[in-house]
């Protein structure tokens, strides 16, 4: 049976909608960050924002990128934790809040995709950059 080739317009659009949803994704993230935002969009949230149906962009984002939403947005929120973990000294319940989680769930979402807790993160992260620093020695 043959297939018919998807027209380029209509692949255009797909990558566009991708492209966007990363946008917003980034943004709302960001805007977490700095305390502008209080609570977490959802992907229907999200898809609101670009006008189309969350179904839509779920079927669109894993036609384009092989994932479903939820992958790079939980990402996106991974790579903004470990950054705080790693950049400043705030205490993990605090970096919790921050990003709209109990500390309990945050270590479990932290976990799930990291591997390892927050407080173990930080912990071989310290232990790297110590090992960077090259000891001085005083006789």
């Amino acid at each position: 049976m043959a297939t018919t080739p998807i027209p380029q317009k209509i692949l255009a659009r797909q990558h566009e909608i991708t492209a966007d949803f990363m946008r917003l994704v980034d943004e709302h993230i960001a805007d977490v960050v700095a305390g502008r935002a209080t609570e977490m969009l959802e992907i229907r949230d999200l898809a609101g924002q670009l006008c189309i149906h969350p179904t839509h962009l779920s079927n669109t984002l894993k036609l384009t990128t092989g994932h479903p939403p939820c992958h790079y947005f939980e990402a996106q929120l991974l790579a903004t934790a470990q950054q705080l973990l790693r950049d400043t000294d705030r205490p993990i319940a605090a970096i919790a809040a921050n990003l709209t989680y109990d500390p309990s769930n945050f270590t479990k979402f932290f976990k799930r995709f990291a591997g390892c807790t927050p407080k173990q993160y930080r912990e071989q992260v310290g232990a790297q950059r110590r090992a960077e620093i090259p000891e001085v020695v005083t006789i």
